[in-house]
């Protein structure tokens, strides 16, 4: 709650890229911010979205995920 009253705009940037975000009071759950659904996106909307991707470092990943899940699965 006290990062969407400081911040409310950068809030409101993320849930535009399209992040779904969960607002909390006392550390529970109490509504969620997410995009208005606004049916096919253009070629442009999606490219830019694609900007805002964070990179994947996929070696880390995989390690991460190998020193947590059973190999042998």
């Amino acid at each position: 709650m006290r990062e969407l009253r400081n911040m409310g705009g950068k809030v409101l940037k993320r849930v535009a890229r399209g992040e779904r975000l969960i607002v909390t009071m006392d550390g529970r759950p109490v509504a969620e911010l997410r995009p208005v659904t606004r049916g096919s996106q253009s070629a442009e909307v999606l490219i830019e979205r694609r900007r805002n991707i964070p990179a994947i470092d996929i070696p880390s990943l995989r390690a991460d995920l190998d020193s947590i899940l059973d190999p042998r699965v």
